[in-house]
């Protein structure tokens, strides 16, 4: 089995069989990474013991003793990698293709201008579409099946250390690295299965979450002249809430917000005024790239 200059950090906690299956399907790849760094959260015992029973010959396994959630635990597998290129999974998700990771190395050479590369991400239930090569730009990306330029991650804050980050962690490092004029680049060419229904979302934590995290991320990137947009976006979140059926946890939600700002005000770095507005017309406006001859050649 051939191998690559790419390193896969995965965050979990107390998943052990879907860490397994996503683990198997990644090993299946040729060529497979020739890095695997797992970060185990919450000093989850029973997850470090079934790994280190199977005796993994390429897993490095890092453990914290305290939550620090899938954004705490991408920062610190991503600081012990290895290689430029940092392809992040959830323990629940995985390549679809075998030759998941030698297309997004081409990928990765033929588009200097990106510091994320985002795969298509499809679901249970959901028809799997061939691969295309096609892609664009876009100003958002999900860390279940994506892909960092690690010399341009590190120059960011990375990600907030929330042990519920829904809506937060993702947005936050986008916003940060448009700021920098960094891209990110979404290719239909990378396809990646997210083991999961998200039935999860209804939980009432998640639910408060998704509130305080929409003000979190207002105060720590919004400039000052946008603090109003940021309460809009929170009231759009409960509106939709409500709309759902999902009003468990919104008063939580509400509670939260100043424990949060308390908890992260140091960490407030502003962007720009133009940078923002640069963003949310990405947002809208996704931007397409001619990459076919890239990457079929």
């Amino acid at each position: 089995m051939n191998t690559c200059k790419v390193t896969v950090i995965i965050p979990t906690y107390n998943r052990l069989a879907k860490l397994l299956e996503t683990l198997d399907k990644i090993l299946n790849c040729n060529p497979r990474p020739d890095e695997i760094i797992i970060h185990i959260d919450g000093n989850d015992n029973t997850t470090e013991e079934g790994l280190k029973s199977r005796n993994f010959k390429t897993v490095k396994i890092i453990k914290s003793s305290i939550q620090v959630g899938p954004g705490g635990g991408r920062n610190i597998a991503l600081s012990h990698a290895t290689n430029p290129i940092i392809a992040s999974f959830d323990d629940d998700s995985y390549p679809l293709d075998t030759n998941y990771f030698e297309r997004l190395t081409k990928i990765f050479n033929s588009f200097p201008r990106a510091a994320i590369f985002l795969a298509r991400i499809f679901h249970l239930h959901e028809t799997i579409l061939p691969a295309q090569p096609t892609s664009r730009w876009v100003s958002d990306f999900i860390g279940c099946g994506c892909a960092y330029r690690k010399e341009v991650f590190q120059q960011t804050t990375g990600y907030v250390n929330l042990p519920v980050a829904y809506g937060m962690e993702e947005v936050d490092l986008s916003l940060q690295l448009h700021h920098m004029r960094w891209g990110i680049l979404e290719s239909s060419w990378l396809r990646v299965f997210h083991n999961t229904q998200l039935e999860h979302h209804n939980n009432p934590r998640i639910t408060a979450a998704s509130i305080a995290n929409l003000m979190l991320l207002a105060y720590l990137r919004y400039p000052m002249l946008f603090c109003w947009l940021g309460i809009g976006q929170c009231l759009s979140r409960i509106f939709w809430l409500i709309r759902h059926g999902r009003t468990s946890g919104i008063v939580e939600g509400l509670f939260l917000i100043p424990k949060l700002i308390r908890q992260y005000h140091h960490q407030r770095q502003p962007i720009s005024a133009k940078s923002l507005l640069s963003y949310l017309h990405l947002r809208r406006n996704t931007v397409p790239v001619s990459s076919e001859k890239i990457l079929l050649s």
